[in-house]
């Protein structure tokens, strides 16, 4: 959680793109103070430019010795040399000039991966936390959700505790590709939020029982979607990265405030696109727009889905038009959407398919690779030397 400490009512919508939806506005020291000390879900603190420069350094000094975890972004009209000099001496990160958003997300990126060094650090290093995969297209019927299902259902099956979350919280399709019928969702979280824990979360999920994957479905009533607070999708999140291997996300085609901080919690960011040009011409969008908030690049993995399609464009064109290198090509197959029907995950009725091989390929090769101790963790994250095979039948007997 960030909080802007700005004078200005109107800054929170002026910085709001380059600090993300979980941030609140506050505008007196007094009431930054306060914070700190009550919430320790505060992990950065940005200072807007309308705030005198002793104040700014005052609440880093005490900040310093009482969270020293705690990140502190300067912002300034003018950046000068004296100012840059006392900040810095105070204990602030950074200073950035205010008029340069994309430099704001940038240093708070940078922030908050300092930030969690520090808390790993400070808890003997060993806390293991999982990883967390946002599966996103600017554009409907791309594929993602089948993409989003069948890669979890993989990570499942293969041993590692995964969870899948449906952030389409109006139209979401996960329950009913997996054939769940779930008694709770993604909206039974609000009313637990800031007291969310492993146990709370995994009292509203469902186990997919043919690979062992958890599953928190999208409200079956899309006006819900509205009444979920971004914090409480920030909070499950941070709870599940610490109780899962994996956590993947599905979400709808728009950059709402949801996945906004869905994609500002991510270590991967996996972007779809098709062979038709309103596709392309989204994700090249997409592209623009994770470039100016900051989202860094090699966090990306593009995928195009029914590569193979004869439709006048080739994976080049695409590849020259978004201006980024194509990491995994899926083909077109009649078998998925007769599987999508069926409600079964394609890589475990046809596992040798072509299409289930390309997406396999993905989780392999894009992003566990990421991860060299990619061993089964249990709840705690610890790893146990249990066998693939083990592992999932403990999952799923723990549900």
């Amino acid at each position: 959680m960030n909080i802007l400490w700005d004078p200005d009512p109107s800054a929170i919508e002026r910085y709001r793109f380059a600090l993300g939806p979980d941030t609140q506005a506050l505008d007196s020291s007094g009431m930054v103070t306060r914070a700190i000390h009550d919430n320790t879900q505060v992990e950065q603190v940005i200072i807007g430019s309308d705030v005198p420069l002793d104040q700014a350094c005052q609440l880093a000094e005490g900040a310093r010795l009482e969270r020293p975890e705690l990140g502190v972004i300067l912002l300034r009209t003018r950046v000068d040399v004296t100012a840059l000099s006392q900040a810095l001496r105070a204990g602030v990160r950074e200073v950035v000039s205010a008029d340069d958003h994309t430099a704001i997300a940038e240093a708070l990126r940078r922030s908050r991966d300092l930030t969690s060094r520090l808390i790993g650090h400070a808890s003997g290093g060993t806390v293991r936390e999982g990883r967390v995969v946002t599966v996103f297209s600017a554009k409907g019927g791309v594929g993602k959700t089948t993409l989003s299902t069948n890669t979890a259902v993989h990570l499942a099956h293969s041993g590692l505790k995964t969870l899948l979350v449906d952030l389409d919280l109006s139209f979401g399709d996960v329950a009913i590709s997996l054939q769940l019928v779930p008694a709770q969702s993604v909206f039974d979280a609000v009313s637990m939020s800031g007291n969310l824990d492993d146990q709370a979360l995994a009292s509203i999920v469902v186990t997919h029982e043919e690979s062992g994957l958890h599953v928190l479905c999208a409200p079956n009533d899309p006006g819900d979607a509205d009444r979920i607070p971004v914090p409480t999708i920030t909070e499950i999140l941070k709870v599940a990265r610490r109780s899962y291997d994996y956590v993947i996300v599905d979400t709808p085609p728009s950059f709402t405030e949801h996945v906004l901080a869905a994609v500002d919690l991510s270590d991967s960011l996996i972007l779809i696109a098709t062979l038709d040009i309103p596709a392309v011409k989204n994700l090249r969008v997409a592209i623009d727009t994770l470039d100016m908030i900051g989202s860094p690049k090699d966090s990306r993995i593009i995928v195009l889905n029914r590569a193979d399609a004869k439709v006048g464009l080739r994976a080049e064109d695409v590849e020259a038009a978004i201006k980024a290198p194509i990491a995994v090509n899926i083909p077109n197959s009649l078998t998925v959407p007769a599987s999508v029907n069926r409600g079964v995950a394609i890589v475990l009725d046809e596992p040798k398919a072509p299409v289930a091989t390309s997406i396999k390929e993905l989780v392999d090769s894009h992003i566990r690779v990421a991860r060299a101790d990619d061993t089964p963790a249990g709840l705690n994250g610890s790893a146990d030397g249990a066998t693939p095979s083990a592992r999932k039948s403990l999952f799923r007997g723990r549900k």
